[in-house]
């Protein structure tokens, strides 16, 4: 699909005396720099993104898949740890300049649950708890409040105490004090966000008992307690976590002699079923023994170890709740979304590799035909606007025909003077029709009114046919129920990195694409570059229309509605001057995805409809949605799961499925080549394409869909044109091209 513009209309200046009193004024207004804006439509794509990468990096930290150290110190010596901590008891004051610890009263016993809360068995540990009237102390980590806060509100609630445990579940030995704090304000933020308080009770992860304390964990409990945390150890361990059995562990979490005890078990970090079983029998086994199961402040008959938060610090606590789980929410849809492009990819492949390897075995059978052959001459129509640089190439491929043709050029108010170049050719049997500049479907409309045959070609000015074009376009016009052909449109610069993608795309996106919607009778769109049309269908239809910025996409899908049958003539084949910068390239494709999205919307009704209508309402505008738009929008996500797994891990399972969909193209990209017979040494730039050039399409896609969704409006963009895209073979030579020798060429009757 070549570009087209309307101009635009001229700029007045301002108006008599008044712009020559402020001449000076203005100059001094033109020689300041103009500060550049972003354009919306770039930048909300890439605030999008940003976006979406700021989830992923939030979900990874929270999943403890970013920052996490999972180091765990050896013992170290103790001696400059006090002896009055080594023996004394599970509780550690070093608040305010104090060294002290304190122990529990008889009979009194506190639970403490570490690494949660876990959705599937905190729950069941809570429900023990309330069954037996008893309340306990949990321990939790950030990453599992911040991902699972409805159950740290409901331990306040139900009257237990909850701890910080860290956010992350570091060593803290080997961390900075920066990141200690880290730690602990983060994970006070999340029991913030959760339940609305604060506390001042903290654990230290991959602790034991008091009189483990050694020269590296010692400083940092003075440090803990300088921020004003009480730390609490245990000194009664069930080793619930290594599943010995409801029994051992019931046994292990019975203190001697009735003494008092802070007992550790945990809520997480695997399977709880004997935790949960052992404490439904342990509290009401020890209840009648007469201990109490208290939070520790009430064991230790102190001030609450909570504080209600308010203001600012509350509503950032909830807000740091809610982005957590919005990144779990969006991780989850990108998950799903992966998933579907994962299914469409590899569906779209398969049928492609199926059905087009059946086209080409039906078409090039021996004695497959189309029907009568078709002899008759044809009108080409070349619509053209400022194609000095490419026209006469144009033409003069035409002229090398070896079908009998008429070219009608319209010049669609070019200035720089198109028109008169074609006349200058003073080739015979080619037109040109003039009108003022209103775009490719009013020129394509107007050449159809001048049009003397029954079979309609249409071409870009910006192509060159091979001699062989035109007679292989029109051959499936033997078959009356053919109401319009695709030819094959190639790209001629394919020299360049940027070419190359853009012939791999076209080899085996399009080309590919349109031998599976032959087989499948939905093709969505004739190629502006190599194109032709019944005349009554098109009459039928109502012409080429200006309702979206896709018109050969429309025409296309307008011709399905109407019951004719469009199909691939693959040998013919058309050169086409593809963009050959970024920016060329973004516009011509955004105004490409735009007008497939236009498109659609407006052969909407054909779901509902019924006949022809109908059938390609419910199979080709489907299949078009998700192959031409859906796919190209999601497809970006294998890249964003490569690098969040390469980041994340676990990197070489997503090494390992990235190369597998690699492969799968580059097998599908092999095929398309092969049947194409092109070579395959343009494939070496594949994987860079699928890196690249694929986060282009979808920024293009997504830009495209917010234009749609905000109701905006795209104009007509014209590409800069080389002229460099010449037929196989070099250029046609002018003798042959004026047509003066009968033998050349067939004469137009």
């Amino acid at each position: 699909m070549a570009s087209r513009t309307r101009r635009r209309g001229a700029e007045h200046g301002a108006r008599g005396g008044s712009s020559r009193r402020h001449a000076p004024e203005h100059r001094a207004r033109a020689a300041a720099p103009r500060r550049r804006r972003v354009p919306m439509r770039l930048l909300l794509p890439c605030l999008v993104l940003v976006a979406l990468m700021a989830m992923l990096m939030l979900r990874g930290y929270v999943h403890s898949e970013i920052l996490a150290d999972h180091r765990v110190r050896p013992a170290a010596a103790s001696d400059k740890v006090p002896e009055k901590i080594l023996e004394g008891g599970p509780v550690i004051d070093t608040r305010g300049g104090r060294t002290e610890s304190l122990s529990l009263r008889d009979h009194r016993l506190v639970l403490t649950f570490d690494d949660g809360p876990d959705p599937e068995w905190t729950p069941k540990v809570l429900d023990v708890l309330k069954k037996h009237n008893a309340h306990a102390v949990f321990f939790v980590t950030g990453t599992m409040t911040s991902r699972h806060p409805d159950l740290v509100e409901r331990m306040v609630d139900e009257g237990h105490e909850v701890g910080l445990h860290t956010f992350n579940h570091p060593d803290l030995s080997y961390q900075s004090k920066k990141r200690i704090d880290w730690e602990l304000s983060q994970n006070q933020l999340a029991i913030t966000g959760a339940a609305g308080i604060r506390t001042s009770l903290f654990r230290p992860p991959y602790s034991s008992f008091a009189d483990a304390m050694d020269n590296e964990s010692w400083p940092i409990t003075r440090y803990i307690g300088q921020r004003g945390y009480l730390t609490v150890v245990n000194n009664t361990d069930s080793e619930d976590w290594q599943r010995p059995g409801v029994d051992e562990i019931i046994r292990r979490a019975t203190p001697k002699g009735g003494k008092g005890a802070i007992v550790l078990m945990h809520d997480s970090g695997g399977d709880r079923s004997q935790t949960v079983e052992a404490l439904d029998r342990f509290l009401p086994d020890l209840q009648a023994e007469g201990y109490k199961f208290e939070n520790l402040t009430e064991a230790l008959d102190a001030p609450s170890a909570h504080s209600q938060v308010t203001g600012a610090d509350l509503w950032k606590g909830k807000a740091w709740v809610f982005l957590v789980r919005a990144s779990d929410n969006i991780t989850s849809v990108l998950v799903v979304g992966l998933a579907v492009i994962g299914f469409l990819v590899i569906s779209r492949f398969v049928l492609m590799l199926l059905l087009s390897g059946i086209h080409a075995r039906r078409v090039r059978r021996k004695n497959f035909r189309w029907g009568p052959p078709v002899t008759e001459p044809v009108s080409v129509l070349v619509p053209a606007y400022n194609e000095a640089k490419c026209i006469e190439n144009t033409v003069r491929s035409l002229m090398a025909s070896e079908h009998p043709i008429e070219v009608i050029v319209i010049d669609d108010g070019s200035s720089d003077g198109t028109a008169r170049i074609v006349e200058a050719m003073g080739l015979p049997n080619v037109r040109v029709v003039r009108q003022l500049n209103a775009g490719k479907p009013a020129a394509l409309n107007r050449g159809l009114a001048n049009a003397s045959y029954d079979i309609i070609v249409m071409m870009d000015g910006d192509t060159v046919f091979e001699p062989a074009t035109v007679r292989e376009l029109v051959q499936p016009f033997g078959d009356p129920r053919v109401g319009a052909v695709a030819g094959n449109a190639k790209v001629g610069n394919r020299d360049s990195l940027i070419g190359a993608w853009q012939h791999i795309e076209y080899v085996m996106g399009f080309n590919l694409d349109r031998r599976m919607y032959d087989m499948l009778r939905c093709m969505p769109t004739i190629p502006g570059a190599v194109g032709a049309f019944r005349r009554s269908a098109l009459e039928r239809v109502g012409g080429m229309s200006d309702d979206t910025l896709a018109e050969d996409t429309d025409i296309t899908m307008a011709m399905h509605r109407d019951g004719w049958r469009v199909v691939y003539a693959e040998n013919a084949r058309a050169w086409t001057e593809a963009p050959e910068s970024v920016q060329q390239l973004w516009s011509q494709r955004y105004r490409w995805s735009y007008g497939t999205m236009q498109a659609i919307w407006k052969h909407r009704r054909a779901l509902v409809e019924k006949g022809p209508s109908g059938r390609f309402g419910r199979v080709g505008l489907p299949l078009v949605s998700l192959f031409m738009v859906l796919a190209p929008l999601l497809a970006p996500l294998i890249d964003v799961f490569l690098i969040y797994g390469l980041i994340f891990g676990p990197t070489q399972k997503t090494v390992v499925a990235w190369l597998g969909v690699l492969a799968i193209q580059l097998v599908c990209a092999a095929y398309a080549f092969r049947l194409d017979k092109e070579r395959m040494t343009h494939l070496i730039s594949l994987p860079l394409q699928q890196i690249l050039y694929r986060q282009l399409m979808y920024v293009v896609l997504l830009q495209s869909w917010i234009t749609a969704l905000t109701g905006g409006r795209l104009r007509w963009q014209k590409l800069r044109r080389t002229g460099v895209v010449e037929a196989p073979g070099g250029p046609v030579p002018s003798q042959r091209s004026a047509g003066t020798r009968d033998g050349d060429r067939r004469p137009v009757g």
